[in-house]
């Protein structure tokens, strides 16, 4: 929902940054790589209760993210490079429910609940992807991509902000999860409805 105003935001000075690390050697691959390792670091130690750690690494996850697409875009997008994004995304997103889950049993469920629900915003996510793809449909709405984004109510910037929030009060960790669920089902919702106007016939 979000992702799309912050762009013209977030892209100048990502972009500047992007191309000086191009020039520098950096690749995209390398940068989604690294972004990987500082998210499922932030998980880590979530689950081992440094909190504050956490959510410098989680942070640092979003930085190095921005940056390879950056990156992309300053040396050319590759399907590859795509393919690796997206993994890596969904990778670091199920792993701080699961932290949190660990964390504490208390939230065990409400972690899993979420869990689910990214499972099923990521399903309805790529399968239109797939099908847009499919019928020769592109949109630039979230900038270039090596696939077509969909537009939802639940997107990273808002799963980034309920991630920060968790850390900022992980005692409220379920409430926050139970209702970051219910958006993200709203997401698929959404999105289906979408998908039944878009590829009706």
């Amino acid at each position: 929902m979000l992702d799309a105003k912050l762009r013209p935001l977030i892209d100048p000075p990502l972009g500047r940054a992007g191309t000086a690390l191009a020039r520098a050697g950096v690749t995209a691959n390398a940068l989604t790589f690294a972004g990987l390792a500082l998210g499922l670091g932030g998980a880590g130690a979530i689950a081992t209760g440094h909190i504050g750690w956490g959510l410098g690494l989680i942070i640092a996850n979003r930085l190095a993210d921005g940056l390879d697409g950056a990156v992309a875009r300053a040396r050319g997008p590759s399907d590859l490079g795509g393919y690796f994004d997206i993994v890596a995304d969904f990778a670091f997103y199920v792993s701080v429910p699961l932290a949190f889950g660990i964390l504490a049993p208390a939230n065990t469920l409400p972690g899993l609940v979420l869990v689910a629900s990214f499972v099923l915003t990521g399903v309805s996510f790529l399968a239109f992807a797939v099908i847009a793809a499919k019928r020769g449909e592109t949109t630039e709405a979230h900038g270039r991509k090596s696939f077509f984004y969909s537009t939802g109510l639940a997107e990273g910037a808002e799963t980034i902000a309920v991630f920060i929030a968790m850390c900022l009060a992980p005692s409220w960790f379920g409430a926050i999860a139970y209702a970051y669920a219910a958006l993200c089902v709203a997401t698929v919702v959404q999105r289906s409805l979408m998908a039944a106007a878009s590829f009706r016939g």
